[in-house]
C-alpha cells in the first residue's frame, strides 16, 4: 500500500486488464509505456506517421478505461481506499463484454462490442461512493471543461460531480489515440486493429476496481492498487 500522496496528486478509478492478459502487453506497447511498472515499452512503426506522438495524451494516463474521473483528495489516502474496499466488497465480479477497436468521435478506442449493464452501474457506484472523498475542481478546471460546449445536463454534472461525462453521459472506452484526421484514421484503424489481434475479443472478467495515481501535475498515471471484486 502506498503512503499519502502529496496535496497535488490526483487519485482515479480504472478498469484495466490484468497483467497477465495479452491486452495488457500489447496495450502497454501501442501506448509505449507500462502502468503498472511505469517502464516505457517499445512501440510499433507506422508509415509516415508518428505514433509517438499519435499517443502522448493516452500514455500519460495508461491503459484503462476511466470509472471514476481523476481527482485531488479532499479526505486522506487511507479514507478513499476504505471507500473504494467498501464498494468492492458489495460489487460482485462479472463478464467483459468482447471489445474491439472503434472511431469514438475522432479517437480510436477499445469499445464493448455488446451491451453490458453492470459496467454503467459499476461506473456510476464508483462516481458516487468516492464522492466524498474528493476536492472540488478549480475555477481554471471548471472553465476549461465548459470549452468543450457542454449540454445543459453535461452543465449539471460538472457541477455536481466535477466531471461532465459521469452517469448517463458516461461511455467505456479504452483510449489508443488523439483525435485523428480523416487521413490518419485510414492509416492508424487498421494498424491498431492488426497490432492487437484478437486480444480484445477474449473473453475476460470484470473482477477488480484499479485505483491509479498521478504524483503531479503532467506526471504520469500509475497503476496503485488492484481491489478486487467481492459482491
Amino acid at each position: 500500500m502506498m503512503g499519502a500522496p502529496a496535496p497535488e496528486a490526483r487519485l482515479a478509478l480504472y478498469w484495466a486488464p490484468e497483467t497477465g492478459d495479452p491486452l495488457h502487453r500489447l496495450g502497454s506497447a501501442w501506448l509505449g509505456r507500462d502502468a503498472e511498472t511505469g517502464a516505457p515499452v517499445p512501440q510499433p512503426s507506422l508509415p509516415e506517421l508518428d505514433i509517438a506522438e499519435l499517443t502522448a495524451d493516452p500514455r500519460g494516463y495508461g491503459l484503462h478505461a476511466t470509472l471514476k474521473p481523476p481527482f485531488r483528495l479532499a479526505l486522506s489516502w487511507a479514507e478513499a481506499m476504505a471507500a473504494t474496499e467498501a464498494l468492492a466488497a458489495r460489487t460482485a465480479p462479472f463478464d467483459l463484454p468482447p471489445l474491439a477497436v472503434e472511431n469514438l468521435d475522432g479517437f480510436l478506442a477499445l469499445r464493448e462490442t455488446a451491451p453490458c449493464p453492470a459496467l454503467g452501474a459499476l461506473a456510476d457506484a464508483c462516481v458516487e461512493a468516492l464522492e466524498p472523498c474528493r476536492l472540488p475542481p478549480d475555477e481554471a478546471e471548471l472553465a476549461r471543461r465548459r470549452r468543450a460546449r457542454l449540454t445543459p445536463r453535461q452543465e449539471e454534472l460538472l457541477a455536481r460531480y466535477g466531471y461532465p461525462y459521469v452517469m448517463e453521459e458516461w461511455r467505456f472506452h479504452v483510449t489508443l489515440t488523439r483525435r485523428l484526421t480523416p487521413a490518419e484514421m485510414a492509416v492508424v484503424r487498421p494498424a491498431v486493429t492488426d497490432f492487437l489481434g484478437d486480444a480484445p475479443g477474449r473473453p475476460r472478467r470484470v473482477s477488480a476496481i484499479t485505483l491509479f495515481t498521478q504524483a503531479a501535475s503532467g506526471a504520469p498515471f500509475l497503476i496503485a492498487e488492484r481491489v478486487p471484486l467481492r459482491g
